[in-house]
């Protein structure tokens, strides 16, 4: 249990921090700012979950009703818009290169005639994969509709021989398939995307914060008052200086599950206990966190890029981007020492699989497990805070 003096120190330092608030705009726009407009500009820049009608050309050196109706239902599909269709290939190419269509679906001359007559006439189709969203769907799409394409002429081809349409399907497709997807059957990039890229931005924010508010004590002088306030107790500063950024921050974060699985509806198939607890012991890990970083390079400037480093290496890093069993061994081990991995696995975990809470318990437990940083560089940092002259 706690003294009473050192709950008044607890006290003290917390209303010398909130007063420290306003003194210094970068608090207001770390705590506040940026985690507010990120989370607006995510949440409405993929408010549809999938960017629709992406332009592109068709080139059609065939210019059949075959052609035409092949570019109609190209068109038809929702991610997919022909913005022009024309019979030279190096006019689309120029579109592609000025960046106004992401892609070319060509269509050859006497496509139609020698599709019916057995020729095996070839589709091709080009995209622009420097922008990998727009690429890759319409690649989709454009795969489908060659597919589609080839299954329409072999039905045709069928009928007029006299089979029966079980027989030509039987022939066209051999082996039916029946395709699950978890997780994300809508294919929604924002569910994707936000629910670890918004966690992650707050992770960074709570990391340059933590570390601005130790290291501005050393830098301008003010540590021992600042210790002084706490009663000489570093336990007791550095828990009145993160409280009250601990309430902003896990404000913050609740906000954002608000947002994302209340009014955005995203999967949250454990219920909201589960994801607000991951939230606040990302909060108080990251915490933890900066402290160790500022204990380790007790100045400013080299505090303030390891956490820049760190926070960014972090959404390479957890595996919501690219598979980290994929990744080498020793980045697979490096991995665990971010807190928005374990984070990233609880909400796979909870919010999409709806799994047992039992079957997540490492993650929380590794989670909590960051709060043992700080106390690895209390001496150190107490050493820095009392005897440190800074050098800017």
């Amino acid at each position: 249990m706690m003294s009473t003096n050192g709950k008044r120190g607890v006290w003290n330092v917390a209303k010398r921090e909130v007063q420290r608030f306003g003194s210094h705009p970068l608090y207001i726009f770390c705590m506040l700012g940026a985690p507010i407009i990120s989370v607006i500009f995510f949440l409405t820049l993929m408010w549809n979950g999938l960017p629709t009608d992406l332009p592109i050309a068709v080139v059609d050196l065939d210019n059949s009703s075959t052609s035409r109706n092949l570019i109609r239902q190209l068109d038809a599909f929702e991610q997919t818009e022909v913005a022009m269709v024309t019979m030279s290939f190096t006019e689309a190419r120029q579109e592609i290169q000025k960046g106004t269509v992401y892609g070319i679906f060509y269509i050859p001359k006497d496509f139609s005639a020698e599709a019916t007559s057995g020729k095996q006439p070839t589709l091709s189709f080009y995209t622009n994969s420097s922008y990998l969203i727009a690429g890759s769907l319409l690649f989709r799409d454009m795969k489908t509709i060659s597919v589609l394409a080839g299954a329409s002429v072999g039905l045709q081809q069928g009928t007029a021989k006299g089979y029966t349409n079980e027989q030509i399907m039987a022939q066209l497709q051999p082996i039916a398939l029946d395709t699950h997807v978890l997780g994300n059957p809508w294919l929604n990039y924002s569910v994707y995307l936000n629910n670890t890229l918004l966690p992650g931005i707050l992770q960074l924010m709570i990391f340059l914060v933590t570390v601005f508010s130790i290291g501005s004590e050393i830098k301008y002088e003010t540590s021992r008052q600042w210790l002084q306030a706490g009663n000489h107790s570093l336990t007791n500063s550095l828990l009145g200086k993160l409280i009250p950024q601990t309430i902003v921050f896990t404000t913050v974060g609740f906000m954002y599950c608000a947002l994302m699985y209340g009014l955005n509806a995203f999967p949250l198939n454990s219920g909201w206990l589960p994801m607000l607890s991951a939230m606040f012991l990302l909060v108080i890990s990251s915490q933890a966190v900066g402290v160790f970083m500022i204990g380790t390079l007790p100045t400013l400037r080299l505090g303030l890029s390891f956490a820049s480093l760190f926070g960014m290496i972090s959404f390479s890093i957890v595996g919501f981007s690219y598979p980290v069993l994929d990744m080498h061994p020793t980045l697979q081990a490096l991995a665990n020492l971010f807190p928005l991995r374990h984070y990233f696995l609880i909400y796979i975990d909870q919010a999409l699989n709806g799994r047992e809470l039992f079957f997540s318990w490492t993650q929380y437990a590794s989670l909590a497990a960051f709060l043992i940083l700080p106390l690895l560089i209390g001496k150190n940092l107490k050493g820095a805070l009392m005897h440190f002259k800074y050098i800017p």
